[in-house]
Protein backbone atom coordinates (compact mmCIF):
# COMPACT_ATOMS: atom_id res chain seq x y z
CA UNK A 1 0.00 0.00 0.00
CA UNK A 2 1.41 3.25 -1.18
CA UNK A 3 0.60 5.73 1.65
CA UNK A 4 -0.15 9.36 0.55
CA UNK A 5 0.41 12.82 2.12
CA UNK A 6 -1.46 16.03 0.36
CA UNK A 7 -0.55 19.39 1.29
CA UNK A 8 -3.13 21.96 -0.18
CA UNK A 9 -6.81 21.24 -0.24
CA UNK A 10 -8.23 24.20 -2.93
CA UNK A 11 -10.46 23.11 -6.01
CA UNK A 12 -7.37 21.49 -7.65
CA UNK A 13 -5.99 19.05 -4.57
CA UNK A 14 -9.56 18.14 -3.82
CA UNK A 15 -9.99 17.10 -7.42
CA UNK A 16 -7.48 13.71 -7.11
CA UNK A 17 -8.86 13.07 -3.68
CA UNK A 18 -11.56 10.59 -4.87
CA UNK A 19 -9.03 8.89 -7.08
CA UNK A 20 -7.22 8.53 -4.28
CA UNK A 21 -9.19 6.98 -2.04
CA UNK A 22 -10.85 5.26 -4.60
CA UNK A 23 -7.24 3.28 -5.50
CA UNK A 24 -6.86 -0.02 -4.12
CA UNK A 25 -2.96 0.16 -3.83
CA UNK A 26 -2.83 3.74 -2.62
CA UNK A 27 -3.84 5.15 0.88
CA UNK A 28 -4.15 8.84 2.02
CA UNK A 29 -2.82 9.64 5.86
CA UNK A 30 -2.20 12.72 6.11
CA UNK A 31 -3.40 15.92 4.72
CA UNK A 32 -2.41 19.74 5.10
CA UNK A 33 -3.75 23.43 4.31
CA UNK A 34 -3.10 26.62 5.89
CA UNK A 35 -6.93 27.09 6.45
CA UNK A 36 -7.55 24.73 9.66
CA UNK A 37 -11.21 24.34 9.23
CA UNK A 38 -10.42 22.97 5.47
CA UNK A 39 -7.82 20.28 6.65
CA UNK A 40 -10.06 18.93 9.54
CA UNK A 41 -13.11 18.95 7.49
CA UNK A 42 -11.14 17.09 4.35
CA UNK A 43 -9.42 14.69 7.07
CA UNK A 44 -13.32 14.30 8.54
CA UNK A 45 -14.33 13.67 4.83
CA UNK A 46 -11.73 11.19 4.30
CA UNK A 47 -11.62 9.29 7.52
CA UNK A 48 -8.74 8.07 9.57
CA UNK A 49 -6.65 10.88 8.29
CA UNK A 50 -4.06 12.93 10.27
CA UNK A 51 -4.63 16.66 9.64
CA UNK A 52 -2.22 19.53 9.25
CA UNK A 53 -1.48 23.18 9.14
CA UNK A 54 2.03 23.13 9.18
CA UNK A 55 3.45 20.71 6.24
CA UNK A 56 7.06 20.38 7.59
CA UNK A 57 4.96 18.82 10.42
CA UNK A 58 3.18 16.47 7.82
CA UNK A 59 6.59 15.58 6.00
CA UNK A 60 8.15 14.55 9.64
CA UNK A 61 5.26 11.44 9.26
CA UNK A 62 8.05 8.67 7.99
CA UNK A 63 5.16 6.53 6.97
CA UNK A 64 4.15 8.63 4.06
CA UNK A 65 5.80 7.31 0.90
CA UNK A 66 4.60 10.36 -1.42
CA UNK A 67 3.44 13.67 -1.13
CA UNK A 68 1.11 15.53 -3.72
CA UNK A 69 1.85 19.41 -3.72
CA UNK A 70 -1.05 21.06 -4.56
CA UNK A 71 -0.58 24.43 -3.58
CA UNK A 72 -0.39 27.55 -5.68
CA UNK A 73 2.15 28.08 -7.86
CA UNK A 74 4.43 30.43 -6.01
CA UNK A 75 4.89 27.73 -3.16
CA UNK A 76 5.84 24.82 -5.17
CA UNK A 77 10.02 25.53 -5.17
CA UNK A 78 9.90 25.77 -1.19
CA UNK A 79 8.09 22.63 -0.17
CA UNK A 80 8.85 20.46 -2.99
CA UNK A 81 12.42 21.05 -2.32
CA UNK A 82 11.10 20.38 1.60
CA UNK A 83 9.64 17.11 0.26
CA UNK A 84 12.28 16.03 -1.84
CA UNK A 85 14.81 16.83 1.61
CA UNK A 86 12.76 14.43 3.59
CA UNK A 87 13.31 11.58 0.78
CA UNK A 88 9.57 10.98 -0.26
CA UNK A 89 8.50 10.41 -3.84
CA UNK A 90 6.37 13.53 -5.07
CA UNK A 91 3.55 14.38 -7.21
CA UNK A 92 3.59 18.14 -8.12
CA UNK A 93 0.97 19.88 -9.91
CA UNK A 94 1.29 22.26 -13.01
CA UNK A 95 3.19 24.54 -13.49
CA UNK A 96 6.26 23.18 -11.78
CA UNK A 97 7.51 26.47 -10.59
CA UNK A 98 7.03 30.09 -11.03
CA UNK A 99 9.98 31.00 -12.55
CA UNK A 100 12.54 29.22 -14.79
CA UNK A 101 15.54 29.17 -12.27
CA UNK A 102 12.96 27.87 -9.37
CA UNK A 103 12.33 24.88 -12.26
CA UNK A 104 15.50 24.05 -12.93
CA UNK A 105 16.22 23.84 -9.00
CA UNK A 106 13.41 21.72 -8.27
CA UNK A 107 14.56 19.24 -11.28
CA UNK A 108 18.16 18.93 -9.98
CA UNK A 109 17.04 18.42 -6.80
CA UNK A 110 14.89 15.34 -7.80
CA UNK A 111 17.56 13.78 -10.20
CA UNK A 112 20.09 13.94 -7.33
CA UNK A 113 17.61 12.31 -4.46
CA UNK A 114 16.97 9.67 -6.75
CA UNK A 115 12.87 9.72 -5.89
CA UNK A 116 10.09 9.39 -8.60
CA UNK A 117 8.96 12.99 -9.46
CA UNK A 118 6.03 13.33 -11.65
CA UNK A 119 3.81 16.36 -12.69
CA UNK A 120 0.20 16.23 -12.97
CA UNK A 121 -0.39 16.07 -16.65
CA UNK A 122 -4.04 14.51 -16.78
CA UNK A 123 -4.14 14.36 -20.63
CA UNK A 124 -1.83 11.93 -21.03
CA UNK A 125 -3.92 9.45 -19.48
CA UNK A 126 -7.59 10.25 -20.97
CA UNK A 127 -8.53 7.85 -23.85
CA UNK A 128 -9.28 11.17 -26.23
CA UNK A 129 -5.45 12.82 -25.83
CA UNK A 130 -4.18 9.14 -26.28
CA UNK A 131 -6.45 8.38 -29.36
CA UNK A 132 -4.96 12.39 -30.82
CA UNK A 133 -1.55 11.02 -30.51
CA UNK A 134 -2.06 7.71 -32.03
CA UNK A 135 -3.79 9.02 -34.88
CA UNK A 136 -0.98 11.54 -35.27
CA UNK A 137 1.98 8.95 -35.75
CA UNK A 138 -0.06 7.26 -37.29
CA UNK A 139 -0.11 9.84 -40.19
CA UNK A 140 -3.88 10.24 -40.42
CA UNK A 141 -3.97 14.01 -40.92
CA UNK A 142 -0.35 13.11 -43.62
CA UNK A 143 2.63 15.62 -43.36
CA UNK A 144 1.89 18.47 -40.26
CA UNK A 145 1.13 21.66 -41.95
CA UNK A 146 0.27 23.45 -39.12
CA UNK A 147 -0.70 22.99 -35.32
CA UNK A 148 -3.49 25.12 -33.74
CA UNK A 149 -4.18 26.03 -29.61
CA UNK A 150 -7.34 27.91 -29.29
CA UNK A 151 -8.31 29.35 -25.38
CA UNK A 152 -11.65 30.97 -25.02
CA UNK A 153 -13.06 31.95 -21.79
CA UNK A 154 -16.16 33.78 -21.71
CA UNK A 155 -14.70 34.35 -17.84
CA UNK A 156 -11.57 34.02 -15.80
CA UNK A 157 -11.15 33.07 -13.71
CA UNK A 158 -13.80 30.61 -14.44
CA UNK A 159 -16.71 30.07 -11.57
CA UNK A 160 -15.37 26.96 -10.03
CA UNK A 161 -12.06 28.57 -9.76
CA UNK A 162 -12.42 31.86 -8.22
CA UNK A 163 -9.49 32.97 -5.90
CA UNK A 164 -6.43 35.93 -6.21
CA UNK A 165 -4.10 33.86 -7.72
CA UNK A 166 -5.33 32.14 -10.81
CA UNK A 167 -6.56 35.18 -11.58
CA UNK A 168 -3.14 37.28 -10.45
CA UNK A 169 -0.22 38.27 -12.85
CA UNK A 170 2.32 36.65 -11.04
CA UNK A 171 1.27 32.80 -11.05
CA UNK A 172 -2.00 32.74 -12.71
CA UNK A 173 -3.87 33.64 -16.00
CA UNK A 174 -4.95 31.02 -18.46
CA UNK A 175 -1.72 30.38 -20.64
CA UNK A 176 -0.52 28.81 -17.15
CA UNK A 177 -3.30 27.03 -16.02
CA UNK A 178 -4.57 25.78 -19.39
CA UNK A 179 -1.81 26.13 -22.17
CA UNK A 180 0.29 23.99 -20.28
CA UNK A 181 -1.40 20.93 -20.77
CA UNK A 182 -1.36 21.57 -24.43
CA UNK A 183 2.66 22.70 -24.03
CA UNK A 184 3.01 19.62 -22.67
CA UNK A 185 1.42 17.63 -25.23
CA UNK A 186 2.88 19.47 -27.85
CA UNK A 187 6.31 18.38 -26.58
CA UNK A 188 5.34 14.66 -26.29
CA UNK A 189 4.07 14.27 -29.62
CA UNK A 190 5.51 16.42 -31.83
CA UNK A 191 9.46 17.23 -30.19
CA UNK A 192 10.56 20.78 -29.47
CA UNK A 193 9.41 24.41 -29.77
CA UNK A 194 11.96 27.22 -31.09
CA UNK A 195 11.32 30.82 -31.87
CA UNK A 196 8.33 31.79 -29.89
CA UNK A 197 7.22 34.98 -30.36
CA UNK A 198 3.88 36.61 -28.53
CA UNK A 199 1.97 39.48 -27.78
CA UNK A 200 0.09 39.65 -25.12
CA UNK A 201 -3.35 41.87 -24.10
CA UNK A 202 -2.97 43.00 -19.96
CA UNK A 203 -5.74 44.83 -18.30
CA UNK A 204 -4.64 48.38 -16.90
CA UNK A 205 -4.49 46.88 -13.39
CA UNK A 206 -0.86 45.45 -13.45
CA UNK A 207 -1.53 42.77 -10.74
CA UNK A 208 -4.27 40.75 -13.24
CA UNK A 209 -3.29 38.31 -15.35
CA UNK A 210 -3.44 38.36 -19.45
CA UNK A 211 -7.06 38.91 -20.90
CA UNK A 212 -5.85 38.06 -24.50
CA UNK A 213 -2.94 36.46 -25.99
CA UNK A 214 -1.40 35.34 -29.70
CA UNK A 215 1.77 33.84 -30.12
CA UNK A 216 3.78 31.94 -32.82
CA UNK A 217 6.08 29.14 -32.72
CA UNK A 218 7.82 26.76 -34.96
CA UNK A 219 8.54 22.62 -34.30
CA UNK A 220 12.41 22.18 -35.38
CA UNK A 221 11.11 20.83 -38.84
CA UNK A 222 10.00 24.66 -39.17
CA UNK A 223 6.13 23.62 -39.06
CA UNK A 224 4.21 26.34 -37.59
CA UNK A 225 2.52 26.75 -33.91
CA UNK A 226 -0.21 29.18 -33.55
CA UNK A 227 -1.64 30.00 -29.90
CA UNK A 228 -4.32 32.44 -29.32
CA UNK A 229 -7.05 33.04 -26.51
CA UNK A 230 -9.25 35.37 -25.25
CA UNK A 231 -11.05 35.69 -21.61
CA UNK A 232 -13.51 38.18 -20.79
CA UNK A 233 -15.76 37.54 -23.89
CA UNK A 234 -19.21 36.17 -24.89
CA UNK A 235 -20.42 32.55 -25.68
CA UNK A 236 -18.96 29.29 -23.96
CA UNK A 237 -15.83 27.98 -23.13
CA UNK A 238 -13.95 26.07 -25.48
CA UNK A 239 -10.17 24.71 -26.01
CA UNK A 240 -9.09 23.46 -29.27
CA UNK A 241 -6.10 21.52 -29.95
CA UNK A 242 -5.73 21.49 -34.05
CA UNK A 243 -3.34 19.66 -36.28
CA UNK A 244 -3.78 20.47 -40.00
CA UNK A 245 -2.06 18.35 -42.19
CA UNK A 246 -1.41 17.53 -45.94
CA UNK A 247 -4.32 15.21 -45.76
CA UNK A 248 -6.57 16.35 -43.31
CA UNK A 249 -7.65 17.77 -39.95
CA UNK A 250 -7.40 16.56 -36.67
CA UNK A 251 -8.99 18.24 -33.25
CA UNK A 252 -9.18 17.65 -29.32
CA UNK A 253 -12.34 19.51 -28.45
CA UNK A 254 -13.02 20.60 -24.73
CA UNK A 255 -10.36 18.01 -23.62
CA UNK A 256 -12.10 14.95 -24.49
CA UNK A 257 -13.74 15.74 -27.91
CA UNK A 258 -11.81 14.43 -30.70
CA UNK A 259 -13.09 14.92 -34.49
CA UNK A 260 -11.34 14.43 -37.81
CA UNK A 261 -11.42 14.66 -41.46
CA UNK A 262 -9.64 13.84 -44.39
CA UNK A 263 -9.56 16.74 -47.00
CA UNK A 264 -12.89 17.62 -48.63
CA UNK A 265 -14.86 15.80 -46.03
CA UNK A 266 -16.74 17.07 -43.06
CA UNK A 267 -15.38 16.58 -40.01
CA UNK A 268 -16.66 13.67 -37.74
CA UNK A 269 -16.47 12.68 -34.31
CA UNK A 270 -14.06 9.56 -33.98
CA UNK A 271 -14.45 6.85 -31.53
CA UNK A 272 -12.31 6.34 -28.90
CA UNK A 273 -13.43 3.58 -26.42
CA UNK A 274 -11.21 0.89 -27.71
CA UNK A 275 -8.17 2.71 -26.79
CA UNK A 276 -7.22 1.43 -23.34
CA UNK A 277 -7.25 3.08 -20.19
CA UNK A 278 -4.71 4.37 -18.02
CA UNK A 279 -4.88 6.33 -14.50
CA UNK A 280 -1.95 8.07 -13.48
CA UNK A 281 -2.60 7.00 -9.95
CA UNK A 282 -1.51 3.02 -11.10
CA UNK A 283 1.61 4.45 -13.00
CA UNK A 284 2.69 5.87 -10.01
CA UNK A 285 2.09 2.91 -7.92
CA UNK A 286 4.17 0.79 -11.04
CA UNK A 287 7.01 3.40 -10.29
CA UNK A 288 7.29 3.23 -6.79
CA UNK A 289 7.47 -0.26 -7.25
CA UNK A 290 10.43 -0.11 -9.51
CA UNK A 291 8.51 -0.97 -12.44
CA UNK A 292 8.49 0.41 -15.82
CA UNK A 293 5.82 3.72 -15.96
CA UNK A 294 4.84 6.27 -17.88
CA UNK A 295 5.03 9.01 -15.40
CA UNK A 296 5.53 13.01 -17.20
CA UNK A 297 8.54 13.97 -14.58
CA UNK A 298 10.43 17.53 -13.47
CA UNK A 299 12.12 17.07 -16.83
CA UNK A 300 9.25 17.47 -19.20
CA UNK A 301 8.01 20.63 -16.50
CA UNK A 302 10.74 22.03 -16.80
CA UNK A 303 10.83 22.45 -20.93
CA UNK A 304 7.24 23.34 -20.20
CA UNK A 305 8.23 26.26 -18.17
CA UNK A 306 10.63 27.50 -20.68
CA UNK A 307 8.05 27.76 -23.18
CA UNK A 308 5.41 29.20 -20.66
CA UNK A 309 8.36 31.82 -19.90
CA UNK A 310 8.72 33.16 -22.90
CA UNK A 311 4.62 32.97 -24.49
CA UNK A 312 4.10 35.42 -21.13
CA UNK A 313 6.91 37.92 -21.69
CA UNK A 314 5.43 41.09 -22.00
Amino acid sequence: MIQIGIIGLGAIGQRLINRFTEHKEVKIIAVCDHVESLAIKTAEEIGDVQAYTDYKQLLEDEKIDMVYVAVPPKFHHTIVLDVIGSGKHVLCEKPLANSLDEAEEMLKAAQEANIIHAMNFPLNYEQAATKFADLIKQQYVGKLRRLKLTMQFPEWPRQWQKNEWVGGREQGGFVLEVGVHFIQQILKIFGDIKNIETRLELPEDPSKCETGIIGTAELEDGTPVLIEGLSQIAGNEYIGFTAYGTEGVLTLDNWGILKGGKNGEELQDIPFTAVPEKSLLDELVKAIKGEAAEIYDFEIGYKAQAILEKLREN
